[in-house]
């Protein structure tokens, strides 16, 4: 049933936009504190670490609640948090409240696609994914790119406000039309952690890991970056991310099509944009026009990231689909969380014009990943042919 994965998606859009709606006014959250571009990069990759470091935990203490309660107590912080964020609190204030949500983000993201998934057929279940993960193209497309127009147009307040709106709306639909959806069979501890001993699974992380933090060593410092290195004012930053997000809807679409398919092939093609896009990026100069198609193919080849190393991560441990959703969650903030702290250092010792290259050493590693666990499955695969004729 696609209207559990339409829900799933709307509360999505809230967690994006609460988590990734900075971006777009860092720099003018840096000038506001009178703290440095990295400093104030803090904000986000200060949350994805609170994901990484609890997400496993908490989706394993909240796998035996009714996953409604569970969504809406986890959308109903986000709120809060935009409400005190609009007030602009001191630094230090605005980022505790910024890192409150973190506890639950990823025990909304596991039980959202759990959710979506619950009513639909096995063969369907990436497409009904990617529906969920089509919130963050949306939020891509709509919320963050508004909220950095209405930021640039009156003040970084409103970026806050903007995020508690959608906050509120998420959670009135969710109370309004989820049903209550008590788990029936609570999966033991020991059966979920089992998956971390597999190196097939393992890889898989690591490769999570990699492209994420690839992708947000640049993506993180967005308006920073199109600022310094292209010479975009504010409100050109924020056309540029309505259309980075444009693209990314179909982008989000098609992937889900295409992992129906073929999950290691989809990944890679994806993934191509993490080396691809830093060449881009650096023969397009100022050019506006230039500096326009490469964030439209940015846009295109970025947005499906989360929802590619989700399933690439899941395909290796179909069996405990939540846990691998929270450890694919968690493992790609803290990929968000490295990529965001390496890039505000290359930033500010370098300069914002060289943080691109470090994406593309990013997806190098994380390509690399994709080679050793297709060895692995090959091996796995003879051992398992050996075995089988030794019983003959």
């Amino acid at each position: 049933m696609k209207k559990y994965a339409y829900i799933g998606c709307l509360g999505f859009i809230a967690v994006i936009t609460t988590e990734f709606g900075v971006i777009g006014i860092l720099p003018q959250i840096a000038e506001h504190y009178k703290i440095s571009i990295d400093k104030a990069g803090m904000l986000l990759s200060a949350f994805a670490l609170v994901i990484a470091l609890t997400g496993p935990f908490m989706t394993l203490l909240t796998s035996g609640f009714d996953r409604k309660k569970i969504m809406a107590s986890a959308i109903l912080i986000f709120l809060f948090t935009g409400i005190i964020s609009s007030f602009s609190p001191p630094f230090w204030l605005l980022m505790v409240v910024r890192m409150l949500p973190a506890l639950l983000q990823p025990v909304y993201i596991a039980t959202a696609l759990s959710v979506a998934v619950s009513k639909g057929d096995k063969k369907h279940e990436n497409e009904l994914m990617s529906i969920v993960f089509s919130g963050v193209a949306i939020a891509m497309v709509s919320t963050v790119p508004f909220a950095t127009w209405l930021a640039s147009k009156l003040s970084w307040e409103y970026s806050f406000i903007v995020q508690t709106i959608v906050s509120a709306i998420a959670l009135l639909v969710i109370y309004s039309f989820l049903p209550n959806m008590p788990v029936i069979a609570k999966k033991s501890y020991g059966s979920q952690l089992k998956i971390l001993t597999q190196p097939i699974f393992i890889v898989s992380t690591a490769m999570n890991f990699f492209m994420i933090s690839g992708w947000f060593s640049t993506y993180s410092y967005f308006a920073e970056y199109l600022n310094k290195a292209k010479s975009m004012d504010n409100t050109m930053v924020s056309y540029m991310l309505f259309a980075f997000g444009c693209i990314g809807i179909i982008a989000n679409r098609i992937s889900g099509k295409m992992l129906n398919k073929n999950i290691t092939n989809t990944t890679a093609l994806f993934l191509s944009g993490t080396i691809l896009i830093p060449v881009l990026l650096h023969f397009s100069g100022t050019n506006t026009i230039a500096v326009f198609l490469v964030i439209l193919l940015w846009g295109f080849l970025y947005s499906p990231s989360f929802l590619n190393a989700s399933t690439y991560m899941i395909s290796s441990a179909p069996q405990s689909l939540e846990f691998a959703n929270s450890l694919a969650t968690s493992f790609g903030n803290m990929g968000v969380t490295v990529g965001t702290t390496i890039g505000g250092w290359i930033i500010a010792t370098r300069g914002v014009q060289y943080t691109p290259w470090l994406t593309l050493v990013f997806g190098l590693l994380a390509f690399s990943m994709i080679l050793i666990r297709k060895y692995l499955e090959r091996k796995a695969l003879v051992q398992t042919i050996v075995i089988d004729n030794s019983k003959k």
